[in-house]
């Protein structure tokens, strides 16, 4: 009687495990991927309310932190009116970078033409809430092409 090589079922066995571990490995990165996008799609979902002047839709964007310090929608939109006002009335928009803070939050970049023309960069502070959505819990807003540093 011949003795079968065990090398295919070895084999076999070891490609499982790699695929595995490969994927176990990839498994943050996706995870990451989908966080990012889940941001972008709030940003895109706030910008678009603001554009149909919809903005108690896009007040309910904000995170739960800039909702206890604009408890009102009347406040919020102040603060939206005097100082963000490209984001307020952004003419066209495209994201630029994102990144991932220590605590969490995502910070994504969004280049934005404004009504007058002039091009500004607002960097959004994205925070994961109790109830597993992104909301947005800051911008800071430059003139120009700035991008994040």
């Amino acid at each position: 009687m011949t003795r079968r090589p065990r090398f295919i079922p070895l084999a076999l066995a070891a490609a499982a495990t790699m695929a595995f571990a490969l994927a176990f490995l990839l498994a943050p990165l996706d995870r990451a991927h989908a966080d990012e996008n889940a941001a972008r799609n709030v940003i895109t979902e706030q910008l678009e309310s603001f554009l149909a002047r919809d903005f108690e839709r896009a007040y309910g964007y904000a995170s739960d932190d800039i909702k206890r310090i604009y408890p009102t929608l009347d406040g919020f939109m102040s603060m939206v009116e005097r100082g963000y006002l490209p984001v307020l009335r952004p003419g066209n928009y495209a994201f630029g970078r994102a990144d991932r803070m220590a605590d969490g939050r995502i910070i994504q970049e969004v280049l934005i033409r404004a009504p007058d023309g002039s091009d500004w960069t607002a960097v959004y502070y994205m925070e994961l809430q109790d109830d597993g959505t992104w909301r947005v819990d800051g911008v800071n807003l430059r003139k120009g092409a700035a991008g994040l540093t």
